[in-house]
């Protein structure tokens, strides 16, 4: 079984699938999609492709634990992507992802101009390394 790592923003969503035993993330990718419906659309193709069996979705909490606006609309975004596939849906703490993933960047000596190429299929593997994490 492979699951999926969701990272959903606006410009772009990054995604992560796992290997078949759930021990660690495979690949890790970005979809350049501004439009929600379209992303949903694609992330089920990607996944019934790629034999995804779960999908876990970043919510992003305020880091008091309370859920603002980015929380609601990934939300909301859970339940579009529910129309799209059958496949359960995990909404996943990912408070901090972005942040760790921009340092892991920086640290390996990406500049910060090409981070956002790369910083929400970093941040996706992150929600799925710590989502695999909690299955041992």
């Amino acid at each position: 079984m492979r699951i999926m790592g969701i990272d959903f923003g606006d410009a772009r969503t990054g995604l992560a699938v796992s290997d078949e035993m759930n021990i660690l993330v495979g690949d890790a990718w970005t979809l350049n999609q501004r439009k929600p419906e379209l992303v949903a659309e694609e992330i089920a193709a990607e996944a019934a492709k790629r034999g995804v069996q779960r999908l876990v979705l970043g919510l992003p909490k305020n880091m008091d634990g309370s859920e603002g606006p980015r929380a609601e609309k990934c939300r909301e975004f859970a339940e579009l992507l529910g129309t799209k596939t059958d496949l359960p849906i995990v909404m996943w703490d990912e408070r901090r992802s972005s942040i760790e993933a921009h340092a892991i960047l920086h640290a390996n000596g990406k500049k910060e101009k090409k981070h956002r190429k790369t910083v929400d299929a970093v941040a996706a593997s992150l929600i799925l390394e710590a989502y695999l994490g909690t299955l041992k």
